[in-house]
């Protein structure tokens, strides 16, 4: 992020390219309080100044990082107030990293049953593909990924609950 300095304030789209968050992002975050509105100009129209673009980069940031909005939330605000002691935000750290672990021994497991997946259906007929035969039946999956849906006929298999509001894979 260059070519803006704090004396500078620039229009919505200068700032999406040089934040790298699209507009309508932009707008979403000042609407959830995460940025506070700009300044506008005498025809109405935003204009950011450097504060207003480093504090878009740490939120892009924050998100490819994967802290959820109210994570960043906090966030911001003890940066706001740089004399607080660090362990608000090391705590939010640690339970992000926790949660990144727990994806990464998610997906070792999920890479595992798909390389066990391929090696056993390579030859054939698709009548007695093992890549098939797994889809086609959740209970013949070792990975233990989501709650297959009941089918007619066939007992359900036993796994975590899928979390509120995600599809199941």
């Amino acid at each position: 992020m260059s070519g803006a300095t704090s004396e500078q304030a620039v229009p919505i789209g200068t700032a999406s390219r040089l934040s790298g968050v699209k507009v309508p992002t932009i707008r979403y975050y000042e609407e959830i309080g995460l940025l506070r509105p700009p300044a506008r100009s005498e025809g109405n129209r935003r204009h950011y100044a450097g504060a207003e673009l480093r504090r878009l980069a740490f939120i892009r940031h924050a998100r490819e990082l994967g802290f959820e909005i109210e994570a960043i939330r906090t966030l911001l605000a003890l940066q706001d107030d740089p004399g607080q002691p660090c362990e608000a935000a090391d705590a939010i750290a640690r339970a992000r990293l926790t949660e990144v672990e727990a994806r990464i021994r998610s997906l070792m497991a999920l890479r595992q049953e798909l390389e066990q997946m391929v090696a056993s259906g390579r030859h054939g007929v698709v009548g007695e593909c093992r890549v098939i035969e797994v889809l086609a039946d959740h209970g013949q999956c070792a990975h233990p990924h989501h709650h297959p849906p009941a089918v007619p006929g066939r007992a359900a298999t036993a796994g975590p609950p899928r979390p509120k509001g995600r599809r199941p894979g």
